[in-house]
């Protein structure tokens, strides 16, 4: 249930959602006082919602810095949570958007950093197919020669609580010890932080596929753009997550 919910209200939340209505009966309403007001607020919610200006602000408020790693430590394992990947029509696997994740994975395995990478991820779509990520995501790492004994995969997982608490069951029946270093996305980190330590994961966070960077302002973060706009159902997602997980007494 708690699945099929998180999912109905980043439906319901997304700030184009509410644009597209408010236009609407901008268009197709024949009251002109109502026409006028939705078609202003319709613009501003859309001009504010597609501005990278504003979506900057809340991702580096948002964020969460690098852990501290000990010098010359070699952890037990890197946890990598899904959603790097996707499928096509024909069921065959690609990189996406946040391949960050992966990349960091293989980065800290080939650089000795960590023994073990662990990819968590099955199929989180509401109707799922057949496609596993963690399945896929193994064979990327047998072409990049991680040795199999170095791979890990738990390929149940649908959302970030399942991650947790798949991910421990694997890493105990493996007898390996915490810390582990997490990592996701910065933007999905803050959440990911909470339901790991609720879970009783020992994890220290290691983000990655930064959205506003630490570059300075710049002209372009006034113009509107489609990527701002798609990145705050990314952030709304986030923040409600956090809170409900605060509310329910997930965290």
């Amino acid at each position: 249930m708690f699945f099929i919910l998180s999912k109905v209200l980043s439906f319901l939340l997304c700030p184009f959602l509410y644009a597209f209505v408010l236009l609407a009966v901008a268009v197709f309403s024949k009251k002109s006082k109502l026409k006028r007001k939705c078609l202003l607020w319709g613009f501003i919610v859309l001009w504010t919602f597609s501005t990278p200006l504003f979506l900057n602000l809340l991702a580096r408020a948002w964020d969460v810095a690098p852990g501290k790693l000990e010098p010359n430590k070699t952890y037990s394992a890197a946890i990598v949570l899904g959603g790097f990947s996707g499928d096509d029509k024909n069921g065959k696997g690609s990189f996406n958007w946040a391949a960050d994740r992966f990349i960091q994975g293989v980065m800290l395995q080939k650089t000795g950093r960590v023994k073990k990478i662990l990819i968590s991820s099955g199929n989180g779509n509401l109707f799922a197919d057949g496609f596993r990520e963690a399945d896929w995501a193994k064979s990327q790492l047998n072409i990049l020669q991680v040795p199999d004994s170095c791979i890990l995969i738990e390929n149940q997982s649908r959302n970030t609580r399942e991650n947790a608490s798949l991910s421990k069951q694997l890493l105990i029946k493996q007898h390996e010890k915490g810390p582990y270093l997490l990592i996701t996305s910065a933007f999905h980190m803050r959440r990911s932080l909470q339901i790991f330590k609720k879970s009783n994961v020992d994890v220290i966070a290691y983000p990655c596929n930064y959205v506003a960077g630490d570059r300075g302002w710049s002209f372009s973060d006034f113009i509107p753009s489609a990527d701002a706009l798609s990145g705050w159902n990314i952030y709304i997602k986030e923040i409600v997550g956090v809170v409900v997980n605060l509310i329910t007494g997930r965290a």
